[in-house]
């Protein structure tokens, strides 16, 4: 028996750090399968799905965009989800500069139509939103990347890929 409690008194230290730092980990997964998840219900239900960050309310979620989903003030998205980020772990949005969309050319005889685009009023405004569009690319407006790090420090970031069409865990700062 003292043998037992010598090897725990002496492996407590290491497993603590060990689930220390999943919390990460896990976190940063938890976010990447959300970007993934939003992207999939965004192609498969034909709506824009934003996944929005408060980092100082220190939570994020994935919702369809409300022009998409309401038609009164009683109706939402009932596939909306929100969590809680980990207690050890911070986010935030370095760069809230998106990539700037290409310029458009137009000639002053190309016709404007705003019949099929609907008006975004936003349920968290002001807050950064990840844009997934209905043929399944990321809007130019969303965060090109997001900054997790936990209480010792150790930092992943969610980047935007360089082909532009999903978000990968990185772990340096991306260029």
């Amino acid at each position: 028996m003292t043998i037992l409690v010598i090897m725990l008194a002496l492996s407590a230290p290491t497993l603590a750090n060990f689930f220390h730092g999943r919390a990460l980990d896990s976190e940063a997964r938890r976010l990447l399968s959300l970007t993934r998840s939003g992207q999939s219900r965004a192609v498969s239900e034909g709506v824009p799905m934003e996944l929005w960050v408060d980092a100082e309310k220190r939570n994020y979620g994935l919702e369809a965009e409300d022009s998409y989903t309401k038609t009164d003030a009683n109706n939402g998205d009932a596939k909306a989800v929100q969590f809680d980020l980990d207690r050890d772990v911070k986010i935030e949005v370095p760069n809230l500069s998106a990539a700037r969309p290409a310029a458009v050319v137009r000639s002053s005889s190309t016709p404007i139509s705003t019949a099929s685009v609907l008006p975004v009023a936003a349920k968290h405004p002001g807050l950064p939103m990840i844009r997934f569009l209905p043929d399944g690319s990321v809007s130019d407006t969303s965060p090109r990347m997001l900054h997790l790090t936990d209480r010792d420090g150790a930092s992943l970031w969610l980047a935007l890929a360089h082909t532009r069409l999903n978000y990968e865990i990185q772990k340096t700062q991306p260029q």
